[in-house]
């Protein structure tokens, strides 16, 4: 019987699995069958491949036509198998030779017409045909600025199912991607727009240079949100490694730029306090998708007005804090999603939230209920907390010239630096990676250095999380001091950024 045998990939969250589309020929009546747990979308792509082929100038086969995708207990999602099951009809019914196609894998979905269309996930398809030993690809010719970030592979584009039909006969030639232009960094605010807050300032550099995490609390005008957005133009440009991990997240959401696909500033992402628990953590029907906080993967998570967020939202957050990855599971399957960012939590510190806190009229217990949204798990996996003060004056005479980012910026890149070369062997990037254990074993510091947090696990002012979280900032204000190891002082330093927000 005529066999014809394609690539193609499927995607699991941002991780492929290479796809065998095999379609077999003739033995009973016309017909077209599709196997292997396809869902509605793909199911639907018979009748999309049928016309695709019939108006590309190519008789349909009038037997019966049954297509496999291998391995058969994997949930096959979208649409994106259309090319990869149209040739391998053609194959099977000898339009077109099989030469090209062996280490070749496909992408695309088909139009009615025979137009190759854009598909989500491309990116880390590509980057799993690669890891499975594939040789080239063949992807729709709009996708091929996103294509031209995957070395290591020959990517080839096509506009029409006719032109992939004739680039496997020898008749011509696909387009190829041409070399991406690195784009200029993205403007980012300034810190010397920031008046005052000398604390705040200072909690905000040690946040970037150790990947903490940082509650503001303040009355409203007082420069939070203003202090948040400044907080990406103080981290290193992301590394080769990390910006794939970034951009194939975004490939999958389909939110990837044409004009500069391959992201190299850490993202940051800042959700209305309307945000869903599945548009935070992720969902969907069948395969759930990437939510907010796998789009600020390796970048900055800011929940302005943390207060006014749902309590469930805020409480969705507290694996992922300490794991960095974010598990869904949908009836389609599970799905794990890479999820290290750095969060900010900005809010008032009661409902009325006036500018001086002499007027609030608020009760003791609206205060209590409005601040325990931020419950205490969830603050306890928070490292660095700030209590900001009301601007006073606005003068530079008042509050002298403040540093620009830049000049911040340098002592952050150097601290993380030094982190990096401590850590390196483990594979930990900064001192917020570093698990408990190692900082108490490998890394264990002289008991004199340790006192403080020794004495306030004892009286239960701290959790061992806590003491984790204070000896990780420790480390952090170390690399910013340049000393080889912590001492009191940082500990002490450390144990304050605990309490200094506290309501």
């Amino acid at each position: 019987m005529p066999m014809g045998n394609t690539w193609s990939v499927a995607l699991i969250g941002i991780d492929g699995r290479l796809i065998e589309v095999e379609a077999d020929l003739g033995g009973g009546m016309p017909g077209m069958k599709l196997v292997g747990l396809p869902d509605a979308g793909l199911r639907e792509a018979k009748d999309r491949v049928r016309s695709a082929v019939r108006n590309s100038g190519q008789p349909w086969p009038g037997e019966k036509l049954t297509l496999g995708l291998s391995p058969a207990n994997l949930p096959k999602l979208g649409s994106g198998y259309d090319l990869a099951i149209a040739i391998a009809v053609l194959v099977a019914a000898e339009r077109v030779p099989s030469a090209r196609l062996m280490g070749t894998v496909l992408f695309g979905e088909l139009s009615l017409d025979g137009r190759i269309r854009e598909v989500r996930g491309l990116l880390p398809g590509l980057l799993a045909a690669r890891k499975a030993g594939m040789k080239r690809a063949v992807v729709p010719a709009h996708s091929l600025f996103e294509a031209a970030l995957v070395d290591g592979l020959d990517v080839f584009g096509a506009t029409r199912l006719q032109d992939v039909i004739a680039w496997l006969q020898g008749e011509n030639v696909l387009s190829e991607p041409e070399p991406s232009a690195s784009s200029p960094p993205d403007d980012v605010p300034d810190l010397a727009d920031v008046v005052g807050q000398p604390e705040a300032r200072w909690a905000l550099e040690v946040a970037a240079a150790g990947g903490h995490h940082l509650l503001l609390t303040g009355p409203p005008g007082v420069g939070k949100t203003m202090l948040a957005k400044r907080l990406p133009g103080l981290l290193p440009v992301l590394s080769p490694e990390e910006s794939l991990e970034v951009t194939a997240v975004r490939s999958v959401h389909g939110s990837l730029s044409r004009a500069s696909p391959l992201i190299k500033i850490p993202p940051f992402v800042a959700p209305h306090h309307s945000a869903s628990v599945a548009a935070l953590i992720g969902g969907g029907s069948g395969m759930a998708s990437p939510g907010l906080i796998s789009q600020a993967h390796r970048g900055i998570l800011l929940l302005d007005e943390a207060c006014e967020f749902n309590t469930a939202v805020l409480e969705s957050l507290r694996t992922a804090l300490e794991e960095g990855e974010v598990r869904i599971a949908r009836s389609k399957g599970s799905v794990c999603y890479p999820a290290r960012f750095q969060l900010v939590l900005a809010t008032n510190p009661c409902p009325c939230a006036p500018p001086r806190e002499s007027d609030c009229t608020c009760t003791p217990w609206a205060r209590r209920r409005y601040l325990a949204r931020l419950s205490g798990p969830l603050l306890d996996r928070v490292d660095i907390r700030v209590k900001m003060r009301p601007i006073t004056a606005m003068t530079t005479h008042e509050h002298g010239t403040t540093e620009a980012t830049e000049v911040v910026r340098k002592r952050v890149i150097g601290a993380r630096e030094r982190a990096a070369a401590r850590w390196a062997e483990h594979g930990w990037r900064t001192n917020a990676e570093v698990p408990g254990p190692a900082l108490r074993r490998e890394f264990a510091l002289p008991l004199k250095t340790t006192a403080l947090v020794d004495r306030s696990l004892e009286r239960g002012f701290l959790t061992a999380r806590g003491a984790d979280r204070c000896l990780r900032i420790a480390w952090t204000l170390a690399d910013l001091a340049k000393a080889s190891r912590p001492e009191p002082d940082h500990v002490a330093a450390a144990l304050e950024f605990r309490d200094r927000g506290a309501a």
